[in-house]
Order: structure tokens, then sequence, then C-alpha cells
């Protein structure tokens, strides 16, 4: 049985295989068409899925897409009698729908298969937040458990929560479009400056720089309400009056204002994208963080109550707050959190395929994704061809190349210039899936250096200096240096680092002592794990500085992506496969 899941006509689309149940592949569109957050169809992650596994779209027996539009259509007809939005906001919603509709038509015309009619493979739709909850629970470990899923809005929904039994998902409530802490967290997101489609991990970045003195005023704009609800206090947004222009195309989402002047007079003045950052501003986003996390914990408490679980499972792009995701167990009752790699809008591709092997096939078998490498790999024979073909490059900038074929020696190698100080490109086996790089398409660094993030910043990212960087840590030395002893795989949780640790790893120790830790395996990732634990034998440190291979683009997926990113940036040496590439100046 051949499920191919999409998320399409929304940011980060993506695509994933399953195949008898089990996960084959799963890409984002991002990563092939070098386009942040690629919207529409995502061609190209479809394409690489199916031939990831030798198959060809008449193979498929079932696309589903992670949207419905006759989803809670009579809430949606009432509003609009209520609530008239503008003439252009009713267009846009209603061509998004006509696509998602045309999705089947698109996906076989892109691959060149004429005979559509003839093609047995059928189009199956899957509300937004049900293949969210599907996306969080039918890849955990969890045998029962709560089920979440809070983001902005899709199919008229924000929010959703359920119990998870066996294979059977039950949903126990769902709070509706206006209401949404996706966008009360966009809204600040937009007022702070930051435009971009994804730019909340900016916020939650900056808040840890300010105090909650503007906590009062959030709470005007979100109110709590009985059995874990809570509304928005709309004068403060338009995104349910005039409607918010959005773009879903083939290039980057865009997002119009979500917000209205109201919030003017609550806040203050806005800021416009290239002005200095005040305290002022830092105070706003520590209030939006609270004020979030007040509402986040409301819900999950009132969910735990309702379904008497120990574990939860969780989804959307508000399970992204990894700062939020961090507090769960302190703030809840909650023992045991499973949030996988692609908790946003791409993941719902994945709850799509397993909504129909579920749900719509009945079938009892599960899967548990213990690690993100989904993506597409490349062989050393791969690599050579690349590096052959960029021979006067690479002695343009001075660079050697030397393949090491024992990989004790190419850890060691590595491990050693890191702990010199030096900026490595890691570029190895399978792509990750999800916004973040888990050690196979990752820039790292010495995190004893307290300079390192001004010396990546100089170099290669090029970003915010408020943003932090990330520590992969050996799973078995976790409680020694965080104030918590939990598996994080797909670093999606962010815990206080051990206060008499903290002055030995200041560039992956946030301002307020915190860390956004990953835990690495050996059955997760060897090679990785290898390498910090060569780091470890160097440095006395179970911990290497890890950020996305990538400048100001999508994470790199393929071995010239990452050269050409290392040639035209400050990284001193890249490491694809078993070739390791370094500039001749260093010694």
């Amino acid at each position: 049985m051949n499920i191919l899941g999409i998320n399409a006509f929304h940011g980060d689309s993506a695509a994933a295989l399953v195949i008898d149940g089990q996960l084959i592949c799963a890409v984002e569109e991002e990563r092939l068409s070098r386009r942040k957050h690629a919207a529409g169809l995502p061609f190209g992650a479809v394409s690489s899925c199916l031939e990831h596994a030798n198959l060809k779209i008449e193979d498929l027996d079932y696309i589903a897409i992670n949207r419905k539009p006759s989803a809670n259509l009579l809430r949606k007809i009432k509003f609009l009698v209520v609530n008239p939005l503008s003439l252009r906001a009713v267009f846009d919603r209603l061509n998004n729908s006509l696509k998602v509709k045309s999705v089947k038509q698109g996906i076989l015309s892109s691959l060149n298969y004429c005979e559509a009619k003839q093609c047995r493979t059928s189009l199956v739709n899957i509300e937004h937040h049900r293949a969210h909850l599907s996306s969080a629970y039918h890849v955990s470990p969890f045998k029962s458990a709560a089920i979440v899923s809070v983001d902005g809005f899709g199919d008229f929904a924000s929010s959703m929560y359920g119990i998870g039994t066996g294979s059977e998902i039950q949903v126990i409530d769902t709070v509706y479009f206006p209401h949404s802490l996706g966008i009360f967290y966009t809204a600040i997101t937009q007022y702070l400056g930051f435009p971009n489609y994804g730019d909340e991990y900016k916020v939650m970045g900056l808040a840890p720089y300010g105090v909650p003195s503007l906590l009062e005023q959030m709470r005007t704009i979100v109110k709590l309400r009985a059995k874990g609800r809570f509304e928005l206090d709309l004068r403060y947004f338009t995104h349910h009056s005039k409607g918010a222009a959005m773009t879903w195309d083939s290039g980057e989402p865009l997002i119009g204002p979500v917000f209205s002047t109201e919030l003017g007079g609550l806040l203050g003045p806005k800021r416009s994208p290239n002005e200095h950052l005040t305290q002022h501003h830092k105070d706003i986003a520590a209030s939006a963080q609270a004020m979030y996390e007040e509402a986040f914990f409301h819900i999950l408490n009132y969910v735990q109550q309702c379904t008497n679980q120990n574990s939860l499972a969780l989804a959307g792009g508000c399970a992204m707050n990894s700062v939020a995701n961090g507090k769960i167990f302190e703030k809840t009752r909650f023992k045991e959190l499973y949030i996988q790699s692609a908790a946003g809008d791409a993941g719902g591709a994945i709850g799509a395929a397993f909504s129909v092997w579920h749900d719509k096939l009945k079938r009892p078998e599960r899967f548990e994704m213990k690690h993100a490498y989904w993506g597409p790999s490349f062989s050393n024979d791969y690599i050579k061809v690349v590096l052959d073909s960029a021979k006067e490059e690479l002695r343009d900038s001075a660079c050697l190349v030397e393949r090491i074929e024992d990989e004790n020696s190419l850890y060691q190698n590595t491990a050693k210039a890191i702990s010199c100080g030096m900026v490595i490109g890691w570029f190895q086996g399978r792509m990750e899936w999800g916004p973040r790089a888990l050690g196979n398409r990752s820039i790292l660094g010495d995190p004893r250096r307290a300079d390192m993030k001004d010396i990546l910043n100089l170099k290669i990212k090029r970003r915010e200096s408020f943003r932090p960087f990330a520590p992969s840590i050996l799973r078995e030395h976790v409680k020694d240096w965080f104030e918590t002893d939990y598996d994080v795989p797909f670093m999606m949780q962010v815990y206080q680092v051990s206060e008499h640790k903290r002055t030995r790893i200041p560039a992956v120790t946030h301002v307020n002592g915190s860390g956004r830790l990953q835990t690495v395996t050996l059955d997760q990732n060897e090679r990785y794990y290898r390498l910090i634990s060569a780091f470890h034998a160097l440095t006395n440190v179970p911990i290497l500085l890890n950020t996305s291979f990538n400048e100001n683009e999508p994470v790199v997926c393929k071995p010239e992506e990452a050269l050409d990113c290392f040639l035209r940036t400050k990284m001193d040496i890249l490491v694809m496969g078993d070739y390791f590439i370094k500039r001749a100046s260093i010694s």
C-alpha cells in the first residue's frame, strides 16, 4: 500500500511517502526549490520521494493532502453572514480551496502523466488539524496519549485536542476561527518589525533579553476561558474583518499584517524592520512569550484533566515554541512528551498519509519515528564528481581536498579542528526532515569559546546577534550538563544548562542560562555521535555547537549547495561524506 502525503498551497509545502505503514521518505520543498518556506505544490518533494522508493506516480494507491475545504463549512457560512470579509479576502480563500481540489491533476501533470483520468490513485482530503494530530500521535512511541495541535489556522480551526488509543484518534474539542494563539504570536512578531513568514522564532529568541512588564496588556489581547479555551480581543486584529493578504504560490509565502492600529494604543508605536531594538521591544517579546505560555499551559492542563493521560503528543506551528515545550513537565502533570521533527505544517504531509493508513484503511500497525533523517542522501562517488567538477573554484580558493576512508581518522581530524576554534561544515547521510539541522546538514563549532557566536555570525550566518546557537550532546551526559535527563532528539525543547556548567559552554548558553539541546545516540546518528565522542575525548566536553548549514537560504540539500556555501563564506573546513576539504592557510 503506497500512500503519498502532501502539504500544499500553504507555507512549508512538503511530501512524505508511507509504504505498508512505514515512513520511507519525507522532504520539504524549500530544500529543493531553494525558496524559504516554499508554498504551492511540492513537485520536487513528490519526485524525490518517488525516486527514493523507485516508484512511479501510477504506483500510488492514495494521495493524501492535509486540507479539506468542506470541513466546518456551516461555520464558515455563518461567520461570513455575521462578519462579511472583503471581497478580496473571500476571493483569496475560494481560490486556495479550488487549488486544493486540483491537487491530483496538478501532481500528475507535473510528472508528465497524461492519462490522469485513468490513474487509479485516489485523492483523500484530511482536515488540517486531524492531520496534525496524526503527525504527532501516529509516529510517537505511545500506546495511548493526549494529543494537542495548536497553530495559526487551517480549515477554519486554530487548535484541536484529542486522545489517541492504539491506532485510533478521538477529537475532544476544537477552537475555531477567528481565535488563534498562532495569530496572536504572528501579530506580535509583525509588530516587532519581523515581517517575513516564519519569523516567530525571532521573538522567542529575543524574549529572554526582556522582562514581561506588559503581561497585563497581553492579557487584554488574549483572554482565557473555561475548559481550556481562549479568545482574542478582536479589536487588535484584522484577519477576521479585512482578512490577511496571503500568497501561497510556488515561491516564498507572504502574509500581510494581521494586527490593527489599536495595538499601538496598547503597546506603543510598532517597530520598523530596520529600527534599533530597544529594551521596550525586548519587553514586548518577553510579555508575548509569557502570555503564550499562560494560554498554552491552560490548554494542556485542561486536556490532561480530560484525558487522564501521562503522555502528550504535540503538533502544529506553535509546537515549534521550544521554550514553552521545555516547561511542560514543570507546568503540567504530563510525564512523557513527543514532538516530531517537523511539527509545523510540513509535518501535515506525514499526518495526512498516516490518517489514511489508520483512519481510512483501519490498519492497526504502528510506526515510530525515532530519528529525523528521511531526505535525500549522496554517495562518496557523487561527492567526488561534484568536487572534480569544481577543481578550478577549489584551486582559486586555495582549498585542499583529501579523502579519509578511515572513519576514526575522519572524526579525530574534524574534532581537533573544532577544538582549535575552526568552523566546520558537516554534510553526511540523509537530509533532516523538519527545520532543524540535526547533525547531517550542520555547521559545527566549539561550544567552549565565548566568541564563537560572533565568529559564526561574522563568517557565515549574518543574522541577529540575539539569536542563540544550539548544543548537540551525547545522550548519556545530559543529566551532567542540563537540568533535565530527557530525550530531546529533534531539538524541540529548551532546558536550563546546569549553573556550574554555563561558563564551560558559553557559546551555546543563552542569556537566561538555557539551551535548545539536541540529544544524540549511536543508534540515531552513528557518525555524528562518534564525532561528538571524539571531541569529548579531546576536551572532556560531550557537546558541539550546532547550527544549520546555510547562509540566509534554506538548509543545503545537495553536495553542490554545501560546496557553494563553503566557498562563498569564511568556513574553515568542509567534511562531505569521507571527503575533507580545507583551506590551504590552515595548518
